[in-house]
């Protein structure tokens, strides 16, 4: 997974409350588990018109004062609804890695993490601040910087974040769940061995049950 660090990006805003996972990745596109391929698929309920006669001009991300955006900065209760990973997939893949909001749904929270993609909650007046000054200003790029837990606005101004120590950590290393895991494999194959000594009949040989009677292959 990549690492987060720091990010200057251009920002888009996005004031819209309460905007779920099937808002960012519609349910028809959930087709597969891999992690790719969900770029168009983001937002595409609102991003193409519904006669299929392309981009919906009225769409903020597809208004030329956004565009490349990396950073996005959204309404209260972002990413509620299912549970479902694509939505942070088809955000990562897109080109975000940032998303700032006054409050996120606590699992689209957590699988932002796991994707390289870092939330940040802010109080709303300040979201509100920040999405005026994006609004106005096109092209307007703002500074992340995670180990300072700052954002940065072009006039200067920075306000500092929140965030898990544990979480942070993980991205700071580009870490996911499983990396983390991984990354204490001698310990756990410490573990395994001294468990194997304490208790061998846990770790019977294969083809064999716990009692140590064969298991029949046939």
């Amino acid at each position: 997974m990549e690492k987060f660090v720091t990010h200057t990006g251009v920002a888009a805003p996005l004031p819209r409350s309460n905007v779920n996972t099937d808002d960012i990745v519609p349910a028809r596109f959930l087709k597969t588990i891999r992690r790719t391929g969900f770029a168009d698929a983001l937002f595409a309920n609102w991003r193409y018109l519904g006669d299929g006669q392309g981009p919906n001009p009225e769409f903020e991300l597809n208004q030329p004062a956004y565009a490349g955006a990396t950073i996005l900065v959204a309404g209260p209760n972002f990413g509620c609804g299912s549970s479902r990973e694509h939505a942070p997939w088809s955000l990562r893949e897109f080109g975000f890695r940032c998303i700032i909001a006054p409050s996120f749904a606590d699992i689209f929270y957590n699988n932002c993490f796991n994707s390289s993609i870092l939330p940040v909650v802010l109080e709303p007046s300040i979201v509100d601040d920040i999405l005026a000054t994006v609004s106005a200003q096109e092209q307007c790029r703002l500074h992340v910087d995670l180990p300072a837990q700052t954002i940065t606005l072009p006039d200067g101004r920075a306000f500092r974040f929140e965030v898990d120590a544990f979480k942070k950590e993980a991205l700071l290393q580009g870490l996911d769940s499983i990396d983390w895991t991984l990354s204490h494999r001698a310990e756990i194959q410490a573990y395994e061995q001294r468990r194997r000594q304490e208790a061998p009949w846990l770790f019977a040989d294969e083809g064999a049950d716990r009692r140590g009677a064969a298991v029949p292959t046939a």
